[in-house]
């Protein structure tokens, strides 16, 4: 293994990519604006879901339950309208996603102790959205029926508010959410999406790179060399697991600073773990590379291996826990899985490797798998 010969192929690659600009739009631009589209554009939170009215009471008790979803973050009061028909319109050109219709006599029935229908309108276009929207409602419904009863039983038994409380809920539920206190989904998106820019953006590259050289035919020139295929696998990788490592830096950033999700765990850590997950990316561009040998497909095989997985099968849209077996068991074929857990856990959990080196020594074996076989697979003097 010549050390000269490795330092003079990187150095060579590397001013190649500096100087092709598909090249170096692929290796310094695309990763952080993939990292701006999707951070920005993929949100799991359901706030803010423009309502209207149709009250048909106007009491007190209307005006007292319709605030509650007015003053509710989760919502977004449109205004009031005369009747039911006016909430078509609306709800089929989506200016509202929800609608509330209060009966006649709202308060009086409530009142003289009879239940009172109150009818909701949802938007049923997205059921994950949906299926929030009805959990926001009925959880004010709740609280409004709680504080109903509270107020029925204190002035029945003549008791304070706070035993009639005790009476009227002797369970509560007292909910702590941890890692994720203020359950921001960004939080948990953005740092998620660095596995998902360091699954794609090393592969594409490292394939393109190799592929390039058979079809221009200057690889030819490395099969007449005395150049080995280690070394020449080696400087030729070199660069592009160096780019993939500053990228991984720009992420941490923006993933930190741009869109504030907390970094709780060791950066040492984290850093050498996310070395170890773009050598192994890295090495799945150089093995797709030896079975291909144009860019095109070299790019649609890249698709293939590198983002169905990484969406799929990470955990990033759909929880490992929640798929079938069978979808576990390829969940766990993936890197991907692993450094989702990685991230997450040094981002949010604050783990390091006491908690993770089941998931490092993984990608570590993934990458070793990988960069042996293709070491094995590349000849000098492929068959023609």
């Amino acid at each position: 293994m010549n050390v000269r010969r490795i330092v003079a192929l990187a150095y060579k690659e590397l001013r190649e990519i500096l100087r092709d600009r598909l090249f170096f739009s692929l290796a310094f631009v695309v990763p952080a604006s993939l990292m701006l589209v999707f951070g920005y554009g993929l949100t799991l939170d359901v706030e803010h879901i423009p309502f209207a009215v149709v009250d048909w009471d106007k009491s007190a008790m209307s005006r007292d339950y319709l605030h509650r979803y007015i003053d509710s973050r989760y919502f977004d009061y449109k205004g009031d309208v005369a009747s039911e028909r006016e909430l078509a319109p609306l709800l089929a050109d989506s200016r509202i996603r929800l609608a509330i219709v209060i009966p006649p006599r709202f308060q009086e029935d409530l009142i003289s102790g009879r239940a009172v229908g109150v009818q909701t309108l949802i938007d049923g276009t997205f059921p994950f959205r949906t299926s929030s929207s009805k959990g926001y409602v009925v959880a004010i419904n709740a609280a409004f029926n709680s504080e109903l009863l509270e107020s029925y039983i204190s002035r029945w038994l003549g008791v304070s508010t706070k035993t009639a409380k005790a009476i009227a809920q002797p369970v509560r539920v007292q909910l702590r959410y941890l890692y994720n206190q203020e359950v921001k989904s960004v939080w948990t998106i953005a740092p998620v999406l660095m596995m998902f820019v360091l699954m794609i953006t090393p592969p594409f590259l490292t394939a393109l790179g190799v592929v390039r050289e058979k079809e221009n035919g200057s690889i030819y020139n490395i099969y007449a060399s005395t150049v080995t295929r280690g070394e020449f696998l080696i400087g030729k990788l070199a660069p592009y697991v160096g780019i993939s490592v500053i990228n991984f830096l720009i992420l941490w950033l923006m993933a930190a600073g741009l869109f504030g999700a907390p970094f709780k765990g060791d950066p040492l850590f984290f850093f050498l773990a996310s070395a170890i997950y773009v050598t192994c990316t890295t090495g799945i561009g150089l093995f797709v590379s030896i079975f291909v040998r144009t860019q095109v497909a070299a790019m649609m095989l890249t698709v293939i291996v590198t983002i169905i997985p990484s969406v799929l099968y990470s955990g990033l849209l759909v929880p490992i826990a929640s798929m079938d077996p069978a979808g576990q068991f390829e969940a766990h074929l993936f890197p991907a899985m692993y450094y989702a857990d990685i991230v997450l856990g040094s981002f949010l959990k604050g783990v390091g490797l006491e908690q993770m080196w089941g998931k490092v020594l993984a990608l570590l074996v993934y990458a070793v798998v990988l960069w042996t076989a293709s070491f094995l697979m590349f000849h000098k003097r492929p068959k023609s």
